[in-house]
């Protein structure tokens, strides 16, 4: 039985962030991505997504591999001898329809949690704009022609922080205590040190030894849909989350650009968001609860990080995000609350303050550092923990 080891939630194709491919495409190109899992197994197979395409996607050849030098000048190297080439349904080549996506068969390549793998696409043909994830906080290499079996990497010459097609890698760990992140830039990772893996989620995996899964976009809103943010998350997390193999828990932190995006009416036009009341985030988080459970899968509501100061702040934002916190911590809708608010705070975790504590600031006021999110994942661990046999840990108890 497989199980999800990594994942990243696809995006429109969009030029709105760091110099990415996603607009241009790929022509007789092959892209190398290396990617970090949070399980093992004997057996790896791919999820390759052209849900944003607007024509089929001719894959040419593809390869799995185990990385040799992740982070450094030479990061498109991968291990002599563990390259295995891809194949689906029986054929070495592909072609996924538009808006579609695609699984390819298992490669016998033993894996451990932790470890990275490398996956080589060789598109031979135009692509045109790529579904694609924006903010990697990872690089990926592309180079001219076919260097599927290529070990050295040095032909690859270009490099981009973003992932490209590749939305899933699954192993065959037969495990079913997938924990699943859905958020926005904070799940993703901004302000996390590039290339070293140390979003929250790789701390949470890190430290729970679960298989845990990243499902943040950066800018995501909880309402609504955005041609540069993707799809709202009432819509996407059927795709982003409960399609993946062995989720058992949902932990959302969703919907501070709902409210900072609309806090004042001179944001810049590339994020604007309609003014959002209280009601109707939490109509969405109850949105989220009632897919999740439908599925047999526990739901942790997380509150929202301070976010004092920042630009998304002001008195409007101030007070919603205070009744959408007081809702999560209160509510009992929740299997469980994570306060991540209170453990982040300013004053070091007492909750009187509404902005990041300065140990755990990246800088513009609203993302964590490193320390951050290992702040955040040791807060979810916990949470995650069961204290007595039966039943879950709380982070606050219900009123």
């Amino acid at each position: 039985m497989f199980t999800t080891a990594w994942t990243a939630s696809p995006q429109p194709p969009s030029t709105g962030f760091t110099p990415n491919w996603s607009q241009e495409g790929f022509w007789r190109h092959s892209l190398r991505q290396a990617v970090r899992l949070t399980a093992g197994g004997d057996r790896v197979r791919i999820r390759l997504s052209n849900v944003y395409g607007t024509s089929p996607l001719r894959i040419a050849g593809a390869t799995l591999a185990r990385t040799a030098l992740a982070g450094t000048a030479l990061g498109a190297a991968v291990q002599p001898g563990s390259v295995r080439r891809l194949t689906f349904d029986g054929a070495s080549s592909a072609e996924i329809p538009a808006r579609a996506e695609i699984v390819g068969d298992a490669a016998g390549l033993p894996v451990e949690a932790g470890e990275s793998v490398t996956v080589t696409l060789y598109l031979d043909a135009v692509t045109g704009p790529a579904t694609f994830h924006a903010q990697a906080f990872a690089t990926s290499y592309r180079g001219a022609g076919d260097l599927l079996a290529d070990t050295a990497g040095a032909d690859f010459g270009e490099a981009t922080e973003s992932w490209y097609f590749l939305s899933g890698v699954d192993v065959s760990a037969g495990r079913t205590d997938g924990v699943a992140l859905f958020g926005d830039s904070v799940t993703d990772g901004f302000g996390s040190t590039p290339g070293a893996n140390r979003r929250w989620s790789d701390a949470l995996a890190a430290r729970t030894g679960r298989p845990v899964l990243n499902a943040g976009i950066g800018g995501n809103l909880l309402l609504n849909d955005s041609a540069w943010y993707g799809e709202k998350g009432v819509h996407r997390l059927a795709r982003d989350v409960l399609g993946q193999a062995g989720v058992d828990t949902l932990v959302v932190l969703l919907g501070l650009n709902d409210i900072g995006f609309s806090e004042t009416d001179d944001q810049p036009t590339y994020r604007p968001a309609p003014r959002v009341e209280v009601g109707e985030l939490i109509a969405g988080h109850r949105e989220l609860i009632r897919q999740a459970r439908a599925r047999r899968i526990r739901v942790v509501g997380a509150t929202l990080l301070p976010f004092g100061g920042s630009d998304h702040w002001g008195e409007r934002a101030a007070k919603v995000s205070h009744e959408l916190n007081d809702w999560i911590r209160r509510s009992g809708e929740y299997d469980a609350v994570a306060d991540l608010h209170r453990a982040l705070a300013g004053t070091g975790g007492t909750g009187g303050s509404d902005a990041l504590c300065a140990a755990y600031d990246f800088g513009d006021h609203l993302h964590p550092n490193d320390a951050g999110y290992e702040v955040m994942a040791e807060v979810v661990a916990a949470v995650l923990r069961p204290r007595v046999r039966r039943g879950w840990a709380r982070s606050s108890p219900r009123p």
